[in-house]
């Protein structure tokens, strides 16, 4: 009777656990306690613009220099672009599955495609404007892409493009929100844009710190306020993820204030309608860069910045010191227990485990 017994309970913990497995996974994977550090390169190069393609890591820098670290090969490839005497700096890089895209902060604002066969490098849009500043880019399929910058009216700059990138277009202003007074975009890992199948999220920073959302990529626009810290020209949302469509992940805070916890992180679980803060006094300060682990169900976020590299397993409430490096910008995942970072004069890979 006793082994029948044992058979029976042990039966319906198989079951239990193989139906609640298929449910949530997330309740069976352990969360991550230590992080190995690999460099792959350094140089004397600041570095916030990354992005993977395949075994190559290609990133946009200062001093006009773009290139990719080669994974498989463990090599570095590296070239100028050379526009007059200036010194380009990129801190936007997009891609489709031809062409690597850069663009330039600043006035002239620059954006080149480089094909990834061969390197060619052509410019196919510039702006000139004593106001211009481009924040960040990314693409929503093959041929249609966006760019987000700093208020040369009353708007955001937005370019897009529906063409592979081939041209760009500067959407006008009276067919988006108009931004506050003192309200603009910080270009500090290229995440400022989200893109999620058509829907768009913008996030933005300094005297307000808003969302603006596009369901139709790019054609019409909301705006949402938020709970981050605003009201200066240092203050708002330098970052931002979305682990699926309902899903997301705001973070910043005060750059002037880079040790202060309270204010500096929000979730939204309907899409971005609205935002709730989190993890008040908890975790990191001032944030460059937040991202979401693949296959962790929308709880698992890493972040760099101020404090170094720390990592949240329930959504953003409590957060694990996995290192003190404050050097590190932006960063990538390339699979759940692999990610990519760069900032000042190294690019990095990082082993969760």
């Amino acid at each position: 009777m006793k082994k029948v017994l044992l058979f029976c309970c042990a039966f319906v913990l198989f079951v239990s656990f193989k139906t609640l497995n298929k449910k949530d996974k997330k309740l069976f994977i352990n969360g991550f306690t230590s992080m190995q550090v690999d460099t792959l390169f350094q140089d004397k190069i600041s570095i916030r613009a990354i992005s993977i393609d395949k075994n190559k890591i290609w990133y946009g820098g200062d001093n006009s220099r773009f290139g990719y670290y080669d994974l498989e090969k463990k090599e570095k490839f590296e070239e100028h672009i050379y526009r007059d005497t200036l010194k380009l700096e990129f801190r936007s890089i997009a891609q489709t599955s031809k062409n690597i895209f850069l663009l330039s902060v600043g006035n002239p604002a620059l954006l080149y495609q480089v094909s990834k066969k061969d390197h060619k490098v052509k410019l196919v849009y510039k702006e000139i404007n004593t106001k211009v500043f481009y924040d960040s880019m990314q693409f929503w399929n093959d041929k249609e892409g966006i760019a987000i910058g700093d208020p040369t009216e009353d708007t955001f700059s937005i370019i897009v493009t529906r063409d592979g990138g081939e041209s760009w277009t500067k959407l006008l202003s009276d067919k988006l929100p108009t931004n506050a007074q003192g309200e603009a975009a910080f270009a500090a890992s290229n995440t400022n844009i989200v893109i999620n199948g058509d829907e768009t999220w913008l996030v933005s920073g300094g005297k307000k710190a808003r969302v603006f959302y596009s369901p139709d990529k790019g054609k019409t626009w909301k705006v949402t306020e938020t709970p981050i810290v605003q009201g200066k020209t240092m203050t708002g949302i330098f970052t931002a993820d979305f682990y699926d469509s309902k899903h997301g992940f705001i973070a910043g805070g005060d750059y002037d204030l880079p040790n202060k916890k309270s204010g500096n992180k929000a979730f939204t679980a309907d899409g971005g309608k609205t935002w709730q803060l989190i993890g008040q006094d908890m975790g990191f300060g001032y944030a460059s860069c937040v991202q979401y682990v693949p296959g962790g169900n929308g709880k698992e976020i890493v972040c760099v910045g101020s404090e170094g590299i720390q990592y949240s397993q329930n959504g953003g409430e409590n957060w694990t010191q996995l290192s003190t490096d404050t050097k590190l910008f932006t960063i990538r995942f390339v699979n759940r227990n692999t990610a990519i970072a760069a900032g000042h004069n190294k690019v990095v890979r990082l082993r969760f485990k």
